[in-house]
């Protein structure tokens, strides 16, 4: 399973990366695969003013259709257009093409409530 160690992880399976005030936003390896094939994402405009740990779109697999929540609080500055034509690349680049979000972050001190790598690899592994 793949847990890359610079980024920081929500127990609802969302993981973050940090550049500045800016936090990128995606679905965990882990949670992708249990979702199975991804056949649809919704996700917010920009503009959207998102709450820490509050539903900013949902995620459509063959399996089961699930709330993604936002792990920081901030404005939506960007949004992953290219999954409205391809949402499988949450599958094949959960870390990379598969991002969904970008929020400017009003709070950068809700990062401390979030898992590190070693924490978030254990809450998988029960």
């Amino acid at each position: 399973m793949n847990v890359p160690t610079e980024l920081m992880y929500t127990r609802d399976h969302e993981w973050v990366g940090v550049e500045g005030k800016i936090a990128t936003i995606g679905i965990t390896d882990w949670a992708q695969g249990e979702l199975g094939d991804v056949v649809f994402v919704e996700l917010p405009a920009v503009g959207i003013v998102v709450k820490q740990g509050d539903a900013f779109g949902t995620i459509e697999a063959v399996k089961a259709v699930s709330d993604l929540y936002s792990p920081v609080s901030g404005k939506v500055i960007g949004v992953n257009s290219s999954l409205d034509d391809d949402p499988m690349q949450v599958n094949h680049e959960p870390y990379g093409a598969g991002w969904m979000i970008k929020v400017e972050m009003t709070d950068a001190s809700e990062l401390n409530q979030l898992l590190n790598a070693d924490n978030y690899s254990r809450l998988i592994a029960k």
